[in-house]
């Protein structure tokens, strides 16, 4: 059998110059970050976020360096409002003062359907209402326990909560102030630190307008039942006895800021949360009490007070129906804390999500390296 020659068929061969290899690693690596980047940032915007407790006004429930997730899904999810934004930023580009943002585009923001609504006890994460410098979704993030929904008349008396005439039961790990009044000076790190107690001071360092002029010496501490417990057992301890504002004392610097208010952090109110679709008569207390919601967060235009009168867009106004829910915050630590009782009501707007657990949790000051972590706070549940 004999075969025909063919004339030789030319095989074109693609050979990757170095150059070539170059585009194609510096591509992928591109790609690759491109597509993480966006990836991290759906899932931030829209399933949950990790965020970190900077502040003690949790204590004892959530402790300084603890980091947690706060889930988006459980009230839904916020849409965009200012969408010019630096991805994986909040108000500056990280280790500067440069802002991540620009808000010259703003749009309508809507919410996504959630699992549930925003329940009295619940710790809740919220964008600061009072940051007007910042867009809502931009403003800083603040975490609190809320302690009063849409449509709740709230006191609080002898620094306890009472909501529609029923105490609400106490945090489990809530911190107090307490005098620990002492014979002798203590070995702080020993007594206090090694007992779970994150903040103290000596009683003659600090001044405490709640705690009569006395020629006892001690410390004021910040901490649990149970710790204060502990440490009246010590036999150098003569007492320790919960720090409270008797109810005639006013404390300056109280939301509203109206002298027609005489309260004081541990003797509140009464006030009752707005809620959407409810409607107030305008009397002196009432402008007083929410003249700053209708102001600043019902998005109305030209909002005018004049001593007892209100107009909104050059109307004098005798009643307001308020077009969005608002919610009362308070954090565990009730004598350290900036939250409702200071800077009034935080609006549906503003909610940023449930806080689920703690995932890590740093000492930011250990007795040594080896307990920096600590190591039994890591997933807990956050209740």
């Amino acid at each position: 059998m004999t075969t025909k020659n063919k004339p030789f068929e030319k095989e074109e061969v693609r050979r990757d110059t170095p150059a070539d290899k170059g585009k194609s690693a510096s591509r992928e690596w591109f790609d690759s970050i491109l597509f993480a980047v966006v990836a991290a940032t759906l899932i931030r915007w829209l399933f949950f976020e990790a965020f970190t407790i900077p502040t003690p006004s949790m204590e004892n429930s959530l402790l300084v360096g603890d980091f947690l997730f706060v889930s988006k899904l459980h009230y839904g999810t916020r849409t965009p409002k200012t969408p010019l934004q630096v991805p994986l930023t909040h108000q500056t580009i990280w280790g500067t003062n440069i802002p991540s943002y620009s808000d010259a585009i703003q749009l309508p923001q809507y919410r996504l359907p959630g699992f549930s609504e925003v329940q009295r006890g619940e710790v809740v994460v919220f964008n600061y209402p009072p940051e007007q410098q910042h867009p809502v979704d931009l403003r800083t993030n603040y975490i609190k326990r809320c302690v009063g929904i849409p449509g709740d008349s709230l006191i609080i008396r002898d620094a306890q909560v009472i909501v529609n005439g029923t105490a609400l039961p106490n945090p489990a790990r809530m911190e107090n102030e307490y005098f620990v009044s002492t014979t002798t000076a203590v070995n702080e790190d020993k007594v206090f630190k090694e007992n779970g107690v994150s903040e103290y001071y000596s009683y003659s360092e600090t001044f405490n307008d709640s705690i009569p002029a006395n020629d006892e010496s001690g410390y004021i501490v910040y901490t649990t039942e149970a710790i204060a417990a502990t440490l009246k057992e010590y036999d150098f301890v003569r007492d320790v006895r919960v720090v409270k504002a008797s109810a005639d004392y006013v404390e300056p610097g109280l939301y509203p800021q109206s002298g027609l208010f005489k309260w004081n952090r541990d003797n509140y109110g009464p006030v009752v949360v707005p809620a959407e679709g409810m409607t107030i008569s305008m009397s002196p207390e009432n402008i007083a009490m929410y003249k700053d919601v209708i102001k600043n967060y019902e998005g109305n235009e030209n909002v005018v007070v004049d001593g007892n009168k209100i107009s909104v867009a050059g109307k004098a106004i005798e009643s307001y129906t308020f077009k969005q829910d608002y919610y009362f915050m308070m954090g565990d630590n009730r004598h350290n804390s900036m939250d409702s009782r200071y800077f009034g009501f935080v609006p549906m707007d503003h909610i940023v999500g449930k806080a689920v657990f703690v995932w890590m949790s740093i000492d930011p000051s250990p007795t040594s390296i080896v307990n920096k972590i600590r190591w039994n706070r890591l997933f807990r549940v956050i209740e």
